[in-house]
């Protein structure tokens, strides 16, 4: 059977990282590339057997995920984030690609929570992240934020679902629209992307539109909703954002 390493990027995941190295103990190799946390995650990590490293010189999600993978020595890679679990039905079915692989690269079903309901709809189920590959067969692009797989191999897909509990509260939700907002801002005006006023509030509106009716919201309930408007919120302030480093950069403004 080929041999399996897991990547994990950290920063200050105490409360995470325990539940997600638990759920990879199948593995042969656990890395851990650590942002410079400021609390336990790097000690609760090496007490669990993962071979941890510090690269606090950040850069964005696709690089320290990439130099996550070049930590791993194994004949495949399954790349994690610390609030992502791996249940045993997943894990039977990965452990089934190790002995007899039909592709190079396999997407995975993601079952996501949000404040402690795990959401159905809303544009986020099913949700496949390639995540699951042969050592060489795909990198991570290098984007801030919302990185891709690059990959010249065909995606298989498996059928068991990884579980993500992504937002434990709405302190976190808030935290997140606000941090990944900065970086979608910053990704979009390095790619040389305008926007005016009046386009950050119809990009924020549509986001509401397409999550809570195209992508079927209300059916997850009140927290559908609560989604829908959080999605809203987190794209308008990343076009707002966009909108002011426009007008705060030096000699070039914005549309108006």
């Amino acid at each position: 059977m080929a041999s399996l390493s897991v990547t994990i990027i950290t920063k200050n995941e105490a409360s995470n990282i325990e539940a997600c190295l638990q759920s990879v103990q199948f593995a042969d190799q656990v890395v851990v590339l650590d942002s410079g946390s400021t609390d336990s995650t790097a000690d609760i990590a090496r007490s669990m057997g993962a071979e941890v490293s510090v690269r606090d010189d950040w850069q964005g999600f696709g690089i320290q995920k990439n130099r996550a993978l070049a930590l791993a020595t194994s004949d495949w890679v399954l790349s994690l984030d610390a609030d992502e679990r791996v249940p045993p039905e997943l894990q039977a079915e990965i452990l089934a690609v190790l002995k007899n692989s039909t592709f190079d690269v396999y997407a995975v079903p993601r079952l996501s929570s949000y404040c402690g309901q795990y959401m159905h709809h809303s544009g986020w189920h099913p949700d496949y992240v390639t995540r699951f590959f042969r050592q060489h067969s795909a990198r991570f692009s290098d984007d801030l934020v919302h990185e891709k797989i690059i990959t010249a191999s065909k995606v298989g897909r498996l059928n068991s679902l990884l579980l993500h509990e992504s937002f434990r509260n709405f302190e976190v939700v808030l935290d997140k629209v606000n941090r990944y907002s900065t970086a979608g801002a910053e990704t979009l005006f390095r790619k040389a992307k305008r926007t005016s006023l009046s386009g950050a509030i119809g990009h924020g509106f549509w986001a509401f539109i397409r999550t809570y009716f195209f992508q079927l919201g209300f059916m997850d309930g009140r927290m559908g909703l609560v989604l829908a408007i959080s999605n809203a919120e987190g794209t308008y302030y990343r076009y707002l954002k966009l909108w002011f480093l426009y007008r705060n950069s030096s000699g070039v403004r914005p549309t108006q």
